[in-house]
């Protein structure tokens, strides 16, 4: 072999070949990648092929078996350990990692083809699902929007219709009164003149004229008050303005966390459980203070810690447990002792409730029930008292019914009020 540019040496793979002499026919021959390189190189660390008696530790040519002297370092399964003691991969376990990595990206190719395909679908299907409830929402939201702005102009056109009624009335009767006054006054001057100039026999000659004048005095009569005159709230009435206002009212009012129930005001029936929530009724009575105050000695009723005086309070009530309670508002003047109808919530003038005996809804205020009619027993009552509107409403948050309005204008602050004669009923956050 000729030499070019410098003295060279055959480079074996994995390291440097010290001797080409042909092993023994009965030997196998390792399989071995030549290279020219430069003598001044370093001399690589040679690594058989896997296989060959070098790796498996078997005498080979120019060396020794498993466990013999390798230069200045071990030959451990044909890898050349250094003085330090640091190993190095053997040809074994870099083709084990070779296949682990073929593995690997086998999966990794699988997943891509096969998973993310299926993956994009489904995300596609996400996507489609998504996009359809957000037009859903968008549909009926515009629709409601669209159902109120209708709702408000025809209100609007109702209440400047009865606003432009009541005013005329008025003007009407401003007219009708104002020509009273003036016959009455022309009557009266009249008269005052016919007494001061004529004699008696004067008088009894204008006895027929000044019985025709007074007969039409006597046509004008008293003004009386007149509810024509008045503002008709009733013109503002709309089933649908009133559910929406009192569900919004009832979502976005976050009352029942701020209510507990008042344990100095339990009725000796009553028993409260610990978060000041849930009234349960028990037919024997406890062992409490009957001389307190505030509390109802007799009928089982409770009220509420704290009371309300202006703007909009609501509250929800779980009563599906019971089939007999009451549940409203109350003055704080509310009879408390005795077993009286007047110590009864609904029974008095101050208290309003809701009241469900077995199948029998009733609103009871001052001894005078409502018959309430309902087909199906509400599992929640929500309570809804508008101080502004002088209302207290009763309502189904489930179903989005209004079981019952009343309107009054409250005079002091009311106390959410309790009654339970039948297991119990929770406040509900």
């Amino acid at each position: 072999m000729a030499r070019r540019g410098g003295p060279e040496r055959l480079r074996v793979s994995g390291g440097t070949w010290p001797d080409l002499t042909p092993a023994p026919t009965s030997t196998p021959t390792p399989t071995l990648t030549l290279t020219l390189i430069p003598a001044s190189a370093p001399t690589p660390t040679l690594i058989p092929a896997r296989g060959s008696p070098a790796a498996e530790g078997s005498p080979g040519p120019g060396g020794a078996g498993r466990g013999a002297a390798c230069g200045t370092g071990e030959c451990r399964r044909g890898v050349r350990v250094p003085e330090g003691g640091a190993g190095v991969p053997g040809r074994d376990e870099l083709v084990d990692r070779c296949e682990r990595l073929q593995l690997q990206s086998a999966a990794i190719a699988r997943h891509v083809d096969e998973v993310l395909p299926a993956k994009d679908q489904a995300d596609q299907a996400v996507l489609n699902a998504a996009s359809a409830a957000r037009e859903l929402v968008i549909q009926r939201l515009l629709f409601v929007g669209k159902a109120c702005e209708n709702e408000e102009q025809r209100l609007l056109e109702r209440v400047h219709a009865e606003e432009e009624r009541a005013h005329q009335s008025i003007l009407t009767q401003q007219v009708h009164w104002t020509e009273a006054l003036q016959k009455l006054g022309a009557l009266r001057t009249y008269l005052v003149d016919m007494i001061t100039n004529l004699d008696d026999q004067g008088l009894l000659r204008a006895e027929r004229e000044i019985f025709e004048r007074t007969e039409v005095a006597e046509g004008i009569l008293e003004p009386q008050e007149s509810l024509k005159l008045n503002f008709n709230q009733t013109c503002v009435q709309s089933p649908l303005l009133h559910r929406l206002w009192a569900s919004a009212v009832l979502c976005c009012l976050t009352g029942s966390q701020e209510i507990h129930i008042d344990e100095r005001t339990l009725s000796p029936h009553l028993s409260l459980s610990e978060d000041k929530r849930t009234l349960t009724f028990s037919p024997k009575k406890a062992k409490v203070d009957l001389d307190c105050p505030e509390r109802f000695d007799h009928w089982p009723n409770a009220l509420a810690t704290a009371a309300f005086h202006s703007g909009l309070c609501a509250w929800k009530v779980g009563v599906e447990q019971s089939c007999a309670y009451k549940l409203g508002v109350c003055y704080s003047s509310v009879p408390r002792k005795g077993s009286a109808n007047e110590g009864r919530l609904g029974f008095n003038t101050a208290s309003w409730v809701f009241s469900r005996y077995d199948r029998e809804f009733r609103f009871l205020h001052a001894g005078q029930p409502q018959p309430v009619e309902l087909i199906k027993a509400p599992a929640q009552i929500g309570v809804l008292v508008d101080f502004a509107g002088g209302e207290v409403l009763f309502f189904d948050p489930d179903s989005c019914t209004i079981l019952f309005s009343h309107r009054e204008t409250f005079t002091e602050p009311v106390y959410p009020v309790f009654a339970v004669a039948h297991q119990s009923i929770s406040l509900v956050q």
